[in-house]
């Protein structure tokens, strides 16, 4: 039974947002960030924050820290994302996915000498993780299983389980935009625990109906006392970077994160973002914070209903299913390894086992939320976060330079605002560009 949780990596703390209401104690966090660990200390200030988390196997084997039932955490995704280079192990924040194995260990070394089972392990990343060209995610679940040899795939499955010598492992990627949150969110969910512990009884579902279609909401609504227009019912995935790269993302021009308020344009607010995560109202909102914080620590988080659907299936565990039962008729899907491990590949498919039993291991749980960015817009945001005439320019000139599809309505909404730039704002601009062009000259005004 899991009572006790220790959390890696903890960031703003998601894990303990959407698992303490369902009983679970936290015994310590490890952040090294200096927003986020403020953050914890104001929401948990009973919890230890063990800080770098290189530290935290001696820490266990020497028993300073409790050695608890389930250990979470997220390992810096930016190793495996686009935006972080993808270089994977070879970036150190990538490596610290290895020393998450080592914490696992230590503990596990400790829990054996206290007569206790091995612990539940539970890890989640971005879907590139499955395409790192250094195997990350190989290293990961081979080390977890306690294989002899590194398992090497060109491109991973979206879902799969691993039967090793030490641990069994199954992994799934869920999107965000089924569990009641408006955001198309991929994530990789991974969970592990003894040779006793089935975690595709957790992660994998039994399918009984048809898979839910995004349902259509309206575009255009009134809240609050203002009027409001989005561009889509959900918006794409929020990034930490969105408070300083908002303009040079897709969904600049896909609009997914963009608002119009009264007639102008503006980003999510903080307030938003955090609701669009889950979290509760202004949970970010500490004495000294920026919005840049805010935004960062936000984007840099877990999905919460997502990682409480998790929870509750642990808790509720009622071992629907065997899957080693099905062997014959997973026998293609199936890679025999040295020393009676087995691999399954389960990519993205309902997989039938018998006439009574399908298996739903795609990115949409069988029972979704639905709910639309109009459900957690506020009225309430700052001018700061509004989209100057200038701006709109901005976007439209980088559309047309980089040849950008761009929402038709969204550029409707730009080309508006921006025809309203000040004269003085369009003279300076000329001659900003004409400097550029022709070096430093002097234009009188």
């Amino acid at each position: 039974m899991i009572k006790t949780v220790g959390s890696i990596c903890s960031g703003i703390e998601a894990a303990s947002v959407a698992w303490k209401p369902l009983g679970l104690s936290f015994q310590w966090f490890s952040e090294i960030a200096t927003f986020p660990s403020s953050v914890l200390k104001e929401k948990f200030p009973n919890i230890e924050n063990l800080g770098d988390m290189n530290g935290i196997p001696n820490l266990l084997l020497e028993k300073k820290i409790c050695s608890p039932d389930l250990i979470c955490g997220g390992t810096p995704c930016q190793a495996f994302s686009l935006a972080g280079g993808k270089k994977g192990l070879e970036d150190a924040r990538g490596n610290l996915t290895l020393k998450f194995v080592d914490i696992i260990e230590a503990n596990d070394i400790v829990r054996k000498q206290d007569g206790l089972s091995p612990c539940t392990v539970f890890w989640e990343n971005v879907e590139g993780v499955l395409t790192d060209k250094t195997n990350a995610f190989g290293c990961l679940i081979s080390s977890l299983a306690g294989l002899n040899k590194v398992l090497t795939l060109k491109r991973w499955p979206t879902a799969g389980l691993l039967r090793g010598t030490k641990r069994n492992v199954a992994w799934r990627v869920l999107d965000a935009k089924y569990f009641g949150l408006p955001q198309q969110r991929r994530r990789l969910y991974v969970l592990a625990g003894g040779k006793d512990f089935k975690p595709e009884n957790i992660l994998f579902e039994q399918h009984t109906s048809e898979l839910a279609v995004y349902p259509s909401f309206a575009l255009n609504f009134e809240k609050e006392g203002h009027y409001f227009e989005i561009f889509r019912e959900y918006s794409d995935c929020l990034y930490a970077a969105y408070a300083t790269k908002w303009n040079g993302n897709a969904a600049a021009y896909n609009g997914s994160l963009f608002v119009v308020q009264d007639g102008r344009i503006r980003r999510l607010s903080p307030l938003e973002c955090e609701r669009m995560m889950g979290f509760p109202d202004n949970y970010t909102n500490i004495h000294g914070a920026r919005r840049t914080n805010r935004y960062q620590a936000i984007g840099n988080s877990w999905a919460v209903p997502v990682v409480r659907w998790i929870g509750e299936r642990l808790i509720h565990n009622n071992n629907v299913f065997n899957i080693a039962k099905y062997k014959k008729v997973l026998s293609e899907r199936i890679l025999e390894l040295p020393d009676k491990n087995e691999f399954y590949d389960l990519r993205k498919e309902k997989i039938k086992l018998n006439d009574n039993l399908i298996l739903n291991c795609t990115a949409i749980p069988e029972h979704s939320n639905f709910v639309s960015l109009q459900n957690i817009i506020s009225a309430d945001a700052p001018e700061a976060i509004y989209i100057s005439p200038v701006g709109c320019q901005g976007i439209l000139r980088r559309k047309k330079e980089r040849n950008i599809t761009i929402n038709s309505r969204l550029e409707e909404i730009l080309s508006e605002i921006a025809a309203k730039m000040p004269v003085e704002e369009i003279e300076k601009k000329s001659l900003i560009q004409r400097r550029g062009k022709y070096g430093t000259i002097s234009i009188a005004m």
